[in-house]
Order: structure tokens, then C-alpha cells, then sequence
């Protein structure tokens, strides 16, 4: 199981990534994982706002329908548009080609809230 160590991770099993003012947002390899076969995923528009623990869109899988947490306040900028035609890139490449969404936070301190990425692994050991 992957997880990058320069990402921050919510309890809910989302990744935040900081690239300069704004945030960028996906699921982590140990959720794809638990979901299985990702077959759909449901994203905000640009220009929506997300909340902070607030479901944001959701992923679906062949076994369930899993919402996506927002783990910071923010604008949605932009939208990972592959992802309709090809939400397996979910199962395939979660930190890369599978990103969902990109946010400009209303609070940056917010991301050191976050776990860190030895604080996820050790969070989803015990799951």
C-alpha cells in the first residue's frame, strides 16, 4: 500500500497536496482498495464551495456507493474531467492520474491539521 509521504490524509481516507496558494485532493490507495472496482465517480463543479468534513461527490464501486469528505473549506477550481470516462484510474493510480479535485482553501492552517502520512498508516493499520 502506497502512501506519499509530502501528502497530508483525512481521517475519511481523502489526500491533500499543496501546490503553491492551492490544494489538490484525491482518495488514497488504501480506500481504493477497500472499495474495490471503481465503475463511477461524482464530482462537484468548479466554482462550488466544500466544507470541511462535508461530503463533496461521491465514488462508486461494484460493491458500494462510498461520499467523498472534503478534509479542508474551500473553492473548487478545476475538476479531473478523465475521471468520467475513465474512473478506473482511481483502482490504477490514485496520487496521479486519479486526483478529483482541485481547491483553493479558505484556510491553509487547516492542511496541518491533517495526519501525516505516518499518522494514516498507523490509523489504517488498525483497521
Amino acid at each position: 500500500m502506497s502512501t506519499p509521504k509530502e501528502l497530508r490524509y483525512s481521517e475519511e481516507h481523502e489526500w491533500v497536496k499543496t501546490e503553491g496558494d492551492k490544494v489538490r485532493i484525491g482518495i488514497t490507495d488504501f480506500a481504493q482498495s477497500e472499495l474495490g472496482d471503481i465503475v463511477f465517480v461524482e464530482l462537484p463543479e468548479v466554482g462550488d464551495e466544500i466544507k470541511a468534513d462535508e461530503p463533496f461527490g461521491s465514488v462508486e464501486s461494484v460493491k458500494t456507493v462510498s461520499e467523498l469528505y472534503a478534509p479542508i473549506n474551500g473553492k473548487v477550481v478545476e475538476i479531473n474531467g478523465d475521471l468520467e470516462d475513465s474512473p478506473e484510474f482511481v483502482n490504477e493510480s490514485p496520487y496521479e492520474k486519479a486526483w478529483m479535485i482541485v481547491v483553493e482553501p479558505a484556510d491553509t492552517s487547516e492542511i496541518d491539521g491533517l495526519m501525516t502520512a505516518e499518522q494514516y498508516d498507523e490509523m489504517t493499520k488498525e483497521a
